[in-house]
């Protein structure tokens, strides 16, 4: 029907440029997984995609297809084709696609040519652009990784983006510790995989010699590293990041609190003070039995006084006193004791200006 239309199997110039995706699937299958760079703009909505696969199983694909014309037709038709176009104007380099590159993706391009807009397709549709995401995540795996290790707070994550490498906390909209959930939801497992894809890709842009990502555990909040990769990172070499424990005070309590009522005030200013107090406490909870009851009780006693005094006076220096406490009572011993059981081969520790400097000292650039 609409092979006359552009296609493309392009996938890694997709992925490398984060091209603006028309997701036109139904939302039930959009919400299972996509990209972060994609819109839902449905050709059929669930219910009407439920009802033609239903018409399938027990008619065939053609009374199929007449029920979803029949579906989808006169003003409804008339405002999924207008919201098609605007994207199409809003995004020129833009491209579209289905499950499978198949009939939903070409009636839309139909319809489009029809009001004289020609706009490309994804061959193999969102299956195929899966398919080359994953295949990114597993050559990745083969090539020389680098972890940067370090104790909480010492900036891993500032570092990692200064270098322009992996920020797996970052696609995965979580810091990794138990304090470590952020105001938004995770991504869909299917779409962290994806939009990691995207990262490796970009960072492959710079040549270096390692791609460089930060020691993690197997899981980031509730989304998980891919096996091959996660496999390939227990064998790797290190770089440990040492800061001082006052530095890397601040920074906890930059990223965990002052950052997080910021972001919070924004939508719901009301009530950021109360999401940001029950965060913490929701944090300090999960790593309870960890703690003992003793410890618990003294941190969270701690805790709730700051949080009394910042909601009295916006005075946030006794947040330090917990914060230092839970570093040194708790989150060092436990990362020394994983160091040493691991017994990570290190090419290179200190300070984040150290670090930097070695990188780029080390890395040859392949012209």
């Amino acid at each position: 029907m609409a092979e006359h239309f552009p296609v493309t199997d392009d996938y890694l110039h997709i992925l490398r440029l984060r091209l603006p995706l028309m997701d036109v699937r139904a939302p039930v299958e959009f919400t299972k997984g996509t990209f972060n760079h994609s819109y839902n703009l449905p050709l059929m909505n669930d219910a009407e995609r439920a009802a033609v696969g239903t018409c399938y199983k027990q008619h065939g694909q053609q009374s199929a297809i007449a029920l979803g014309h029949q579906l989808v037709s006169g003003a409804l038709k008339q405002q999924r084709i207008e919201a098609w176009l605007d994207f199409t104007q809003k995004y020129p380099d833009g491209i579209l696609y289905c499950a499978r590159g198949g009939l939903r993706s070409q009636i839309v391009q139909q319809w489009l040519a029809e009001q004289g807009v020609v706009y490309p397709r994804v061959k193999g549709g969102f299956k195929a652009l899966r398919h080359a995401a994953l295949q990114v995540i597993d050559q990745a795996a083969s090539q020389p990784l680098l972890l940067l290790a370090g104790p909480a707070g010492s900036g891993k994550t500032r570092l990692l983006q200064q270098l322009k490498m992996l920020d797996l906390e970052g696609l995965a909209n979580h810091r990794g510790s138990a304090f470590g959930q952020q105001l938004t939801p995770q991504p869909p497992q299917v779409q962290f995989e994806n939009d990691l894809a995207a990262a490796i890709i970009q960072v492959r842009e710079l040549k270096a010699d390692y791609l460089l990502l930060e020691d993690e555990s197997l899981l980031i909040g509730q989304r998980s590293i891919p096996h091959r990769l996660y496999q390939a990172m227990q064998q790797s070499p290190a770089l440990l990041l040492e800061e001082p424990l006052e530095k890397r005070i601040e920074v906890i309590l930059h990223d965990y609190i002052t950052d997080i009522l910021a972001k919070a005030s924004k939508h719901h200013a009301e009530t950021a003070f109360s999401v940001l107090s029950a965060m913490l406490q929701q944090g300090l909870a999960r790593i309870s039995k960890r703690l003992g009851g003793a410890l618990y009780s003294e941190l969270r006693a701690l805790l709730l006084q700051a949080l009394a005094e910042q909601q009295c006076s916006g005075d946030i220096s006794l947040h330090r006193v917990w914060i230092s406490a839970l570093l040194t009572d708790y989150y060092d011993p436990m990362y020394r004791y994983q160091l040493q059981k691991r017994a990570l081969p290190v090419l290179m520790q200190g300070s984040a200006p150290a670090l930097a400097d070695w990188w780029y000292s080390n890395n040859k650039r392949i012209d």
